[in-house]
């Protein structure tokens, strides 16, 4: 399934901004540098099959983090927003969903035949996926779902 990413026009940038800042503000403080806040902004349109609209909020660049591909805030607006299922075993990644805000519902499953199992999720939920194991993610509130998302490089 295609992994394309849109770049926002200013003013969704600050519709995002907007609706991020009601609950939590990005700010990151890369070792020897100045603090920042997100170095980009991506939007996602049915991410892996799912539903509806996805911006992901970029923390580090590339080349400040070791092992790491992303370190980023996902935010799912509203309840008709979700991510379809999707393995990170391609790419020998293991990946962590850290729910900041909102509610919402986490499924996983082992294997594309298997049945999914279904997670209520809200502030301080954790989750993990590694190996071929698949994951989705809904949103099911009134406020936006935001989840702090870590995907790591396994290692070999």
């Amino acid at each position: 399934m295609p992994r394309s990413r849109e770049p926002l026009t200013d003013n969704e940038k600050q519709q995002v901004d907007a609706l991020v800042q009601e609950h939590l503000t990005p700010k990151v403080h890369p070792l020897g540098q100045s603090p920042r806040t997100v170095s980009r902004y991506d939007k996602r349109k049915a991410m892996y099959g799912g539903t509806g609209v996805v911006y992901l909020l970029q923390l580090f660049r590339p080349d400040e983090l070791v092992n790491n591909r992303i370190a980023a805030y996902m935010v799912l607006p509203t309840d008709s927003d979700s991510v379809g299922f999707h393995s990170h075993g391609d790419r020998n990644e293991e990946e962590l969903y850290v729910v900041m805000q909102g509610t919402g519902i986490y499924l996983e499953k082992d294997n594309p035949d298997s049945e999914p199992r279904s997670i209520d999720i809200g502030p301080g939920s954790v989750t993990s996926v590694k190996g071929e194991a698949l994951h989705a993610v809904q949103n099911t509130g009134d406020e936006p779902l935001i989840v702090f998302v870590i995907t790591t490089n396994a290692p070999a």
